[in-house]
């Protein structure tokens, strides 16, 4: 789907991190009945910090309080590095807002996985054993799902209620 497409005639498109084009942070109104993109982006490694800045900013102008937006920005940026080092060396992100809650989807290219990964105990940190960052994402958030690509790679939805 191309920004350009959705783009106010306006205002020029924005470009983001890796020169995605990235819709600015207000309330938009989705394919679905209510549901509200914040921001569409591509990433790669250079942009991490920048894409933290980014979705610390929509949370907030979605009503995303602290001590939460803060968690939510952490648990985003933990998915984002999984899919760098994971998934082919970049992902693309979905924030949107639907029924009072923050969704974030995360899709990239590598061989996909499935939540059992995770480990169901905190992980140790001298163990070498993985999965610490979903793991610490699925502490942060309300709810996590890992599903397989259309094609190849894995799309993870974390998502934190507004309240």
């Amino acid at each position: 789907m191309s920004a350009d497409r959705d783009r106010r005639p306006d205002r020029p498109p924005r470009s983001g991190p890796g020169g995605a084009r990235v819709r600015p942070c207000e309330r938009r109104r989705g394919e679905g009945a209510e549901r509200e993109r914040l921001l569409e982006l591509l990433f790669a490694a250079d942009d991490v910090p920048k894409l933290r800045l980014r979705i610390a900013e929509c949370a907030a102008l979605a009503g995303l309080r602290e001590p939460r937006r803060s968690d939510f920005v952490l648990a985003v940026h933990e998915v984002a590095c999984n899919a760098i080092e994971h998934g082919g060396g970049e992902g693309r992100l979905v924030l949107y807002c639907h029924a009072g809650t923050l969704h974030c989807r995360v899709t990239d290219n590598g061989p996909g996985f499935t939540e059992d990964v995770i480990p169901p105990d905190p992980p140790g940190m001298l163990s070498g054993e993985g999965g610490r960052g979903l793991w610490l994402t699925r502490q942060l958030t309300d709810r996590l799902e890992i599903a397989a690509g259309a094609a190849v790679g894995a799309v993870v939805t974390l998502a934190v209620g507004l309240r």
